[in-house]
């Protein structure tokens, strides 16, 4: 049982991954269209949603600690088909942020392309599978 304090903690950090992948989905657009200024005004936006997600969902574990997925049969191997995946590339997708934006920040166009074509998928699969995650942990299977 999530103690009341935290509660809104989960519904805050799914959001804060949705507006990521929104922003993710802003920057494509923009970029395609060239309109670099905007595109990069979306990039860190969804930097910056990313970061408060994960100051956010590490405050909220430190302090809930992990919750456990209810669901059982079928769902639990879907619940951690998703999970296993989503958690591997949310650790693997910090670094190549933080390299693509640098890249881009600094106007090293060609080298950001050249790792942006793999930090925007994989950026995008974390962020959309975080709000998964979420709805199978929290409202499909609540904690009641």
């Amino acid at each position: 049982m999530i103690p009341e304090r935290y509660a809104y903690f989960p519904g805050l950090i799914a959001s804060l991954n949705g507006a990521s992948a929104v922003f993710l989905l802003g920057g494509y657009y923009l970029i395609g269209r060239g309109r670099i200024a905007a595109h990069r005004a979306c990039m860190i936006a969804a930097v910056v949603a990313s970061a408060l997600f994960l100051a956010c969902y590490l405050y909220f574990h430190a302090h809930v600690g992990d919750v456990l997925f209810l669901g059982q049969g079928f769902w639990r191997k879907v619940y951690f088909l998703v999970l296993i995946p989503h958690v591997t590339l949310a650790i693997v997708i910090v670094p190549l942020v933080i390299i693509t934006l640098s890249r881009g920040l600094r106007a090293r166009y060609d080298r950001h392309r050249a790792i942006a074509k793999w930090t925007w998928p994989l950026w995008m699969y974390v962020s959309l599978t975080g709000v998964l995650v979420y709805f199978m942990l929290y409202r499909w299977f609540p904690h009641s």
